[in-house]
């Protein structure tokens, strides 16, 4: 039989990437992490993508949320919750296990599992522990799911501000005194603990900064002008992780760089510089997020400063072994050396935020950054590389 006249199947068009957009979490960034999930899900490119936004509530449920960026914002200064998104109370996303399969599928008590398709690369934008430190990297490495950002070890480094700090100083990047205090001598001896801290002081001089040492967006960080406030300090920094860092001061200008991975090798941005804010102590939560402290893009540096910092940017994100994207924290201090603070392996990412300033003054606007960062993850695999 002929098929000459038979009607064709028209050619299906292939199919578009899908990306889920995985925020929220269980560490005390929570809100920020959806503000900066409502930022990517506005900048994706529907035209090329398909978009499957998750949300990890703060007690640890995966759950299917709605694609409502508006919904994501700050609001009377209060930080939105992946519980206000949530299309259930009760149902959950759960990604595959096995490598061969990227099925998600959506699951509710006493119903059948739903299949919402296969996922081709997870957008995570979740920020401190549970999400940023390599957890949620791990386990996207055993699904055989490719993710933007860094892997596990870096991910785990660049959380971790004792052993970032290790890290740096073997490369031969400077970083300011500091010492820490680990939940066990804190346990076993509290009187010893305090007067290491004491000696620190006294070497360093007042004031401190006790931090927690795997917290981000300045949660839990305390100014400490002399003994009277170190034990409210250090029961703050403890109340988000029971392993203590606390700092010396350093004297200087605060100046940030955005390093990205282009196809050859990592660029640096150009450099911002955070003003001391008027209202605060420094420049902790309130001051970044609630406030909304504009920092000054591209920073007011010579040209042979901004050449040294964007040289030290690459080269922290180098030495920490990132991939995709990173923000360097840098005191420029008053005898002209720069000293890094710390870096961020999943920086804040709204479109207000530091380093999607520094690149749109480098020339990537915010929806091709996203884009580029995106088609990142799609090249690299995930294991070993």
């Amino acid at each position: 039989m002929s098929t000459e006249n038979l009607p064709q199947s028209p050619e299906q068009p292939p199919r578009k990437p899908r990306v889920a957009v995985v925020f929220g979490g269980r560490s005390s960034e929570h809100g920020i992490s959806v503000v900066t999930a409502g930022a990517v899900l506005k900048a994706v490119d529907r035209t090329r993508y398909d978009v499957l936004p998750i949300g990890i509530t703060q007690d640890g449920r995966w759950a299917l949320t709605a694609d409502d960026p508006e919904r994501m914002a700050i609001t009377d200064r209060r930080t939105p919750s992946v519980d206000d998104l949530a299309e259930s109370t009760e149902g959950g996303v759960v990604l595959p296990v096995d490598p061969a399969s990227r099925e998600v599928v959506y699951s509710e008590p006493g119903s059948v599992p739903k299949a919402l398709g296969e996922v081709d690369v997870v957008f995570p934008v979740l920020h401190g522990p549970y999400g940023e430190d390599g957890t949620l990297q791990g386990l996207l490495e055993l699904s055989g799911v490719p993710y933007v950002g860094s892997g596990v070890l870096s991910s785990a480094v660049g959380q971790d501000k004792e052993y970032m700090k290790r890290v740096f100083e073997s490369f031969g990047l400077k970083v300011g005194p500091y010492l820490v205090i680990r939940p066990r001598e804190w346990e076993r001896d509290e009187s010893g603990a305090r007067r290491r801290i004491a000696d620190f002081a006294g070497e360093h001089g007042w004031p401190l900064f006790v931090k927690p040492a795997r917290a981000g967006s300045s949660i839990g960080i305390t100014k400490v002008d002399d003994f009277s406030g170190l034990d409210e300090a250090i029961a703050e920094a403890r109340r988000h992780d029971p392993k203590i860092l606390v700092e010396a001061a350093l004297r200087g200008r605060e100046i940030e760089c955005g390093v990205l991975e282009f196809e050859d090798g990592p660029r640096a941005s150009v450099p911002a510089e955070i003003p001391p804010p008027d209202a605060h102590a420094y420049y902790d939560f309130e001051a970044k997020y609630i406030d909304s402290t504009p920092g000054v893009v591209p920073a007011p540096l010579t040209a042979e400063e901004t050449a040294e910092v964007q040289r030290l940017a690459v080269a922290a994100f180098d030495a920490a072994s990132c991939e995709g994207l990173v923000r360097a924290d840098f005191f420029l201090t008053e005898d002209g050396e720069f000293v890094i603070n710390e870096i961020n392996t999943m920086p804040g990412f709204t479109p207000i935020s530091m380093y999607p300033q520094m690149w749109q003054a480098s020339g990537i606007g915010y929806p091709e950054l996203v884009d580029r960062l995106i088609q990142a993850a799609l090249r690299r695999s995930t294991g070993l590389r």
